[in-house]
């Protein structure tokens, strides 16, 4: 399976690498920012890094449309799975416009509130998966998969 694994870097790139047991034995690239941390972690791995920041930044979104469509057209996904942040929504938008299924995990640290990106990308998404009992009320549908970290 071809997946592409799409974060922000810090927490969210920490709960992606967390699924390494499982997306190791895939074929996978990584969509995220070119930060330290980043860097550091995925040396070795195949990462397009995206335009940051991504939070109500319109140009980056723009910017990270168009890796997007690039991304996908050159990596051909079969899943796209993100832990969010911003950087999450042109791919799930395109995913749905090419019919690759999209899965988001919502983060591990938000029970009470859904996060910006969940709420975005919810009407784009195949599935909401969420990390604890308390977050399956947040999402229609969502399934509960326990925590990653």
């Amino acid at each position: 399976m071809r997946l592409l694994l799409v974060g922000s870097s810090g927490g969210h790139l920490a709960q992606l690498t967390a699924l390494d047991p499982w997306s190791a034995a895939h074929d996978r690239h990584w969509v995220c920012f070119d930060t330290p941390d980043a860097v550091s972690i995925l040396a070795g791995e195949s990462v397009t890094w995206a335009y940051h920041p991504t939070t109500r930044h319109l140009p980056n979104l723009v910017r990270n449309l168009g890796l997007a469509w690039r991304v996908m057209r050159e990596e051909r996904p079969d899943v796209v799975l993100s832990t969010g942040a911003g950087v999450a929504l042109p791919f799930f938008v395109l995913a749905r416009l090419l019919g690759v299924p999209a899965v988001f995990l919502e983060v591990y640290d938000r029970l009470d509130t859904s996060t910006l990106t969940g709420r975005l990308v919810r009407p784009f998404a195949s599935r909401m998966l969420v990390q604890w009992e308390e977050q399956r009320g947040l999402y229609r549908d969502a399934e509960v998969v326990g925590c990653v970290l």
